[in-house]
């Protein structure tokens, strides 16, 4: 290789390194190429150092002029010139998009099509930009039409907080022919109420929109030195888990969701989706989901105008609480967003929390505030100052001395006018410069002729009164912040009410809501288990998601992904669906601990291992096999009848193993020990109920969900046949499993654990007879929703209580309201009837209102409570027991004659 070319090995010469770039010919910035000489005098160069210093310039103006936005106004660049042209052109009218944008580049030095995407989303975001014509739809991500059709103006909010001359700090474009802001006087934090995502070079930013009226309230907190906290609002609406937000720093996350409703048990509705999705993009992933088997959707309409609305409809027999569950786990509906509050401050960009971006923006709209009132007060003192000069020039009849009239030149009459006011200095806010004398100067003769006196003291005082008000707000400038904020709230703020609403989320796993589209076969010969063996045994149904576990006869077991197929070894004794963290699927265990060993006797539950990891539940002994397994999804404790081999002096050769006297410990435990005999067999004697008793339920008013994790309001414990009593306020109650997977809806007056036979008392205003009515009935079953006020919808529930003894006070209002109060005792008011029962009205009076009062004591009434009866069939299948002689003649092969 020639030695004028640059070799790999010449990049690492220290000597090469500090070789200077080549030069342009008017040595200018590097030409960026290498020179190649033959001559012998060669003078290697390399590229390094222009990449070093040309590509950190580049990323230093991406980060500073492109894509982060500016701390003290919340805008990018772009954003900022299209503000600042916006209002270079504004007469109050709107204007072409198209002349918005060509008019913009006078001031960006980049192409007018990103000028007017950045024009489009300032206008979607309704709050600096008012729009006309068509800007495209947020919800379905349509475009909006070509700048020459739709038009734009400032709405008033940005011109009443974004702009002011006197108070802006002023650069030249890029060109150096138009002068521009260095960022807008900005007094309202727009860069959290807009929110903004950029993407530069090496970081990026991503701040989300927040609620208007919230911003408000928490400068107004701040300013008043009292905590406060910040939370994302998207006009999307949907609804929102903060609890990991971190203030908007990096690190933090929020999970969206979208808000989804039960139009009937087939369809259902997405309402609200989360923010930066469209409902195109929904309806993409939940088609998506759907061919996956993940969710069963017979088909899915998008019927968004100007709401969002993508209808959902179900295949027959799908649940749809399930469904909703695998719509957040599968598709777009659920959506976990990172912020990261990056801006740039100093020239240099800053990760901080959204509530740092608050501070500042409040101290500096606080400083803008001062500055504007010191500007206006010192503009009005400039012309409280000509004023009083003024009026003591006409008053004094300055203009008629002799030496005015006869001055010979200018210097010599405004000496003479200087001269004049010399007593009255003293009394002036400043000196008397040559500039005030020269302005009084040029009064003309019509104002001198119609100068007042009492006019003139007016105008004075009238300028001392805004002076003094003025430094009165200068004085408590912190309150004068407070009240331009709640100004901008009470002017502002109706229009920009919550839409996302904050609610904790419950975690949805994944496998808990997929459906069970597959069957899990199994072929023990060859040790094969998976989805597509149709021809071998079936195992369970399954989802494609699924985790299965596996015991062997020797005591080992795993857990492994579901699988079209796959080896997993032969002498499997157990396969099902596993299902992590599960507390009440219980495993009945005895083992021979080695070959010929001890059998013990265990009994665990499988809550969270790790895939293809091998486990054993025996003690690891060489020969050792499982003698009895059972797996009890509800911790069923059954009773085994154990049969031992005779042999000499064992007098005992059988007895029972209750497995709910043993108590329920880890996987790896020993166990307890059963028998050191040798075992002829074990057979089930008698099936067992659940050692764990019943389930502790509770309600989560946050998520409007059951569960059994201590969270938000306990109802109870429940038992296999317990049922959830919901009662709305609507006037329609129905009964519900208590399964976690249930869904609840908004506007639930009550929830419990349905206690049958239980009388409840109403008040129900009557729509029918225009009256209300008192009634006492007890809800029966119903798993769908019905109605115990009547079947007109009209009429409306006013009181309802289950206390014994119930007793209201009616409050009459109206023309009746000189009227008693009247009291009621519900039981001597009337019998128990059946829910679908009007009741007996009240009073023909207006009511005002009716009231609960302190229920009288009544007696409990004891009633007879039947036992079911046990059927026969529940006993084991060994029920007929033979004497210890029966087992040897069997076990030895032989019949006992009598």
């Amino acid at each position: 290789m020639s030695d004028d070319i640059t070799t790999p090995d010449d990049l690492n010469d220290p000597d090469f390194e500090d070789s200077p770039l080549e030069q342009s010919e008017d040595n200018s910035a590097p030409t960026g190429r290498v020179t190649l000489d033959t001559s012998d005098d060669v003078v290697r160069h390399q590229l390094r150092g222009m990449y070093q210093s040309w590509f950190l310039e580049y990323a230093s103006y991406v980060i500073l002029e492109r894509a982060v936005p500016h701390i003290d106004d919340g805008l990018k660049p772009v954003q900022r010139r299209i503000l600042h042209s916006m209002h270079t052109l504004d007469d109050g009218r709107f204007n072409k998009v198209a002349n918005i944008v060509g008019n913009t580049m006078q001031y960006h030095p980049h192409g007018d099509a990103s000028i007017n995407d950045a024009l489009v989303q300032l206008g979607q975001k309704d709050l600096l930009v008012e729009t006309q014509g068509n800007w495209g739809n947020v919800l379905t991500g349509a475009s909006a039409a070509a700048g020459r059709y739709i038009e734009a103006r400032l709405s008033p909010f940005a011109l009443e907080v974004l702009y002011n001359s006197k108070t802006t700090n002023w650069t030249v474009s890029y060109d150096g022919r138009k002068p521009e802001p260095v960022t807008l006087p900005a007094k309202f934090p727009l860069l959290l109420v807009q929110g903004v995502e950029g993407i530069a070079v090496g970081l990026s930013s991503k701040i989300l929109p927040h609620n208007f009226n919230e911003i408000i309230d928490a400068a107004v907190s701040y300013l008043r030195d009292e905590p406060f906290a910040l939370y994302p609002d998207f006009i999307t609406g949907g609804s929102l888990d903060v609890s990991k937000y971190n203030d908007g720093e990096r690190g933090g996350s929020v999970k969206i969701r979208a808000k989804i409703e039960k139009v009937d048990n087939k369809t259902l509705a997405i309402t609200e989706i989360p923010f930066g999705k469209t409902t195109g993009t929904i309806s993409d992933s939940i088609i998506k989901a759907a061919e996956k088997g993940k969710i069963k959707v017979r088909k899915v309409e998008d019927m968004t105008s100007e709401n969002a609305c993508i209808l959902v409809h179900l295949l027959p027999g799908t649940s749809s609480d399930k469904a909703i569950d695998a719509l957040y786990a599968f598709t777009d509906c659920e959506l976990s967003v990172s912020p990261n509050c990056c801006v740039i401050s100093g020239k240099k960009p800053h990760f901080l929390g959204v509530s740092d971006v608050l501070r500042h923006s409040v101290d500096t709209t606080r400083e803008l505030l001062r500055r504007e009132l010191e500007i206006q007060r010192g503009e009005l003192m400039e012309s409280l100052h000509f004023a009083s000069l003024e009026r003591i020039f006409i008053e004094e009849r300055i203009y008629k001395d002799k030496q005015f009239e006869e001055g010979k030149d200018m210097d010599s009459v405004l000496a003479h006018i200087d001269k004049r006011l010399e007593p009255f200095k003293k009394n002036l806010w400043r000196e008397v410069t040559r500039d005030d004398l020269l302005r009084l100067m040029e009064i003309k003769m019509k104002r001198i002729l119609r100068f007042n006196s009492d006019e003139a003291d007016r105008l004075i005082a009238n300028y001392r009164e805004r002076v003094a008000d003025i430094d009165l707000k200068l004085a408590n400038i912190i309150q004068h912040t407070i009240d331009w904020y709640l100004h901008l709230k009470e002017k502002y703020g109706d229009a920009y009410p919550r839409h996302t609403v904050l609610r904790s989320f419950d975690s949805i796993e994944a496998a808990t809501v997929a459906e069970a589209n597959e069957r899990l076969y199994i072929n023990r010969e060859e040790g094969f288990i998976g989805t597509s063996l149709k021809k071998d045994e079936y195992v369970c149904q399954c989802s494609d998601i699924d985790d299965i576990i596996i015991f062997y006869k020797d005591g080992k077991y795993k857990v492994v992904k579901v699988q079209d197929k796959m080896f997993v070894g032969k002498g499997v004794l157990y396969v099902n669906v596993f299902k992590r963290n599960d507390l009440r699927t219980i495993y009945n265990v005895i083992y021979q601990n080695g070959k010929g060993g001890t059998y013990y006797m265990k009994r665990f539950a499988v809550t969270g291992v790790s895939r293809d990891k091998e486990y054993n539940l025996t003690q690891g002994l060489p020969g050792s096999k499982v003698a009895w397994f059972s797996a009890n999804p509800n911790g069923e404790a059954e009773v085994v009848k154990v049969t031992l081999k005779p042999k000499l002096r064992l007098k005992t050769l059988q007895f029972d193993i209750d497995f709910s006297q043993l108590a329920i410990k880890g996987k790896q435990s020993q166990g307890n020990m059963v028998t050191k005999n040798e075992v002829h067999r074990f057979t089930l004697k008698e099936k067992g109920a659940s050692t764990l008793g019943g389930r502790q339920v509770w309600f989560d008013p946050d998520v409007l969900r059951l569960n059994y994790d201590k969270r938000g309001i306990y109802m109870g414990e429940f038992n296999g046949t317990d049922q959830v009593l919901v009662i709305l306020k609507s006037g329609e109650y129905y009964l519900s499993s208590f399964d976690a997977g249930n869904h609840y809806e908004d506007g639930i007056l009550r929830i419990e654990k349905f206690r049958p036979g239980h009388v409840w008392t109403a008040v129900i205003d009557d729509a029918d007879q225009g009256y209300p009515y008192l009634k006492r009935f007890t809800f029966e079953p119903a798993s769908k929703r019905t109605r115990f006020i009547g079947e007109n919808e009209k009429s409306s529930l006013i009181l309802l209580s289950d206390a014994a003894g119930c007793r209201i006070k009616v409050i009459f209002g109206g023309t009746d309201a000189y009227r008693e109060p009247l009291e009621v005792d519900a039981m001597d008011f009337i019998a128990v009837k059946s829910y679908k029962a009007r009741g007996k009205r009240l009073t023909t009076y207006a009511v005002d209102k009716v009231e609960e009062l302190e229920p009288r004591e009544v007696e409990d009434v004891e009633e007879d409570e039947t036992e079911a009866a046990i059927p026969d069939d529940e006993s084991a299948p060994d029920s007929e027991e033979k004497s210890d002689d029966e087992v040897r003649d069997e076990i030895n092969g032989q019949q006992r004659i009598f």
